[in-house]
């Protein structure tokens, strides 16, 4: 897997509002990660979802 290029790809449907998506793929670059043992690769992959779900609570969470 080319790391930077999944990561644009990513961003790419996070860009276009397609949530689903992005954490999908996400999930999947995640898993390829741990198949490999690439604990630096999950990690990575990990915080990417984090950021994803982040952008959401920011854009349709409640404004309390």
């Amino acid at each position: 897997m080319d790391i930077e290029s999944e990561k644009d790809r990513i961003q790419s449907f996070v860009d276009r509002g397609n949530y689903h998506a992005a954490i999908n793929l996400s999930i999947s670059a995640m898993n390829e990660g741990r198949r490999n043992e690439d604990q630096s690769v999950v990690d990575m992959f990990l915080g990417i979802i984090k950021a994803i779900v982040q952008t959401m609570t920011d854009e349709f969470g409640s404004k309390v």
